[in-house]
């Protein structure tokens, strides 16, 4: 048994999987926070109650696990003493009060709270589970200024960075105390874990070279697998490393299922797929951001949602915007091919998105991509199957991965040549905006002029 914990912005959630992927037990904890103008903060506190509530309730069955990987959100630190417990409120990833990335965040918890370690979320939990401070993985310790090319911090030496390991690696264990609290045993090996992207990508089964997973929920991120990390001249791609020493390189863009509920709150999204399925392609054309900027295919601080045209029905509208997501992921991997980035390999979808078989359908028909749907996705799964990795259950990630990983439904593409024509009119515009550098778009015609692009 190996269990996974997912710490996301709304939730903790923790499951329980046997040897080939089972899953045996599951829990999940509501989380809360505070925004206010660029402020957005959580209490370290409630992401420890939350997980011994999730824990607590994927253990109800009596099964016990054998080792455990925690996974959370990219970007989130906290402030923390000797012994790994919170001195501040947690700084969340998209907290505007410093940058994206780097150690920005970092100096900005001393600032406000002074000396003390600089804990990634994941980190405040293994750090609750040990009973002290262990160190953190190169994946968490991305975005916050740690190179794992280099292996080593970049910049100006912040204090209280913690020491960084790979993701599968046995970090510490479960003291009694935590035990007591959570009811995994005491002494079951804590592995270093990877961000809930990267586990997300793992929960697919997308980690042979070549092959890429798109998750597409209120937003839109795409993760591979390359030899090699590739080199982004637009700076919209960044590589994590994997535990068997391949590059995860991906981005995450604006786009994505929020821009549909926004433009259409409180309704059947299954009923308006039924009618948008007669407007393909649809009579307008959109780039359906959830906000304003964008960060991948393209960077764009100041691009805003995009509809040319004026749809002749609620539903055209929907299609639309379904399609626009579609077309803003076969810019990805354009952009993707043309950086080097092998693309022609296994694709997968995941996320939220997936629960539509009609929009599923029209993404691969875009892409011109036959799509495999694992049967169960979630970042917790993927941290169970890296738990099993650091405990030598798997000789490496892609064995685990390949026998706990369901593979659930195959998706053939239909009906591709319908969305040329709109695919590169919205390549166009994007363009004539000033947001699509000339180089991608170029790169993109090119590719849809070939019959073998996808």
């Amino acid at each position: 048994m190996w269990m996974g914990i997912d710490l996301g912005t709304q939730s903790v959630r923790a499951l329980l999987a046997d040897d080939e992927g089972t899953v045996v037990g599951s829990g999940s904890a509501p989380l809360t926070g505070r925004r206010a103008g660029p402020v957005h903060e959580q209490s370290p506190d409630d992401w420890w109650t939350a997980t011994v509530t999730a824990v607590r309730a994927a253990l109800a069955g009596g099964d016990r696990p054998r080792a455990l990987a925690v996974c959370a959100t990219s970007g989130t630190v906290v402030l923390a003493d000797d012994r790994g417990r919170a001195r501040s409120p947690a700084v969340m990833y998209d907290d505007g009060r410093a940058p994206g990335r780097g150690p920005g965040r970092a100096r900005l918890l001393h600032r406000l709270y002074g000396p003390g370690l600089i804990l990634h979320q994941a980190d405040l939990i293994t750090a609750r589970l040990a009973g002290r401070p262990l160190p953190t993985d190169s994946s968490h310790a991305l975005k916050t200024g740690y190179d794992p090319l280099g292996g080593a911090w970049t910049g100006p030496e912040e204090p209280g960075l913690p020491a960084v390991v790979r993701p599968g690696t046995v970090i510490g264990e479960v003291d009694r105390a935590a035990a007591g609290e959570t009811g995994i045993p005491a002494g079951t090996p804590l592995v270093a874990g990877m961000t809930d992207g990267c586990a997300a990508q793992i929960a697919s089964g997308s980690l042979t070279v070549g092959s890429w997973n798109s998750v597409l929920g209120t937003t839109l991120v795409l993760k591979g697998v390359t030899a090699e990390p590739p080199r982004d001249p637009d700076g919209v791609v960044y590589s994590h490393l994997s535990p068997d020493g391949h590059w995860l390189p991906g981005g995450a863009s604006n786009v994505g299922a929020g821009a549909l509920t926004a433009a259409f709150p409180g309704v059947d999204p299954a009923a308006l797929d039924t009618l948008a399925a007669a407007h393909e392609p649809a009579g307008a054309l959109a780039y359906p951001l959830t906000g304003r900027g964008e960060r991948f295919p393209f960077a764009a601080p100041d691009a805003t949602a995009l509809l040319l045209g004026t749809p002749v029905s609620r539903a055209d509208h929907w299609a639309a915007l379904l399609q626009g997501v579609a077309f803003a992921e076969r810019l990805c991997l354009d952009h993707l091919d043309l950086i080097g980035a092998p693309v022609d390999g296994p694709l997968t979808f995941t996320g939220g998105a997936v629960r539509s078989a009609y929009w599923t359908r029209l993404r691969a028909g875009i892409l011109g991509r036959t799509v495999r749907v694992p049967e169960v996705s979630e970042p917790a799964l993927g941290m169970a199957v890296l738990a099993a990795l650091g405990a030598g259950a798997a000789p490496s990630l892609a064995a685990a991965a390949g026998r706990m990983v369901r593979p659930g439904r195959t998706v053939v593409p239909e009906h591709t040549d319908r969305f040329t024509e709109p695919y590169l009119a919205l390549v166009a515009e994007l363009e004539r905006r000033g947001w699509l550098p000339s180089a991608t778009a170029a790169h993109a015609r090119a590719r849809a002029e070939r019959p073998d692009a996808s």
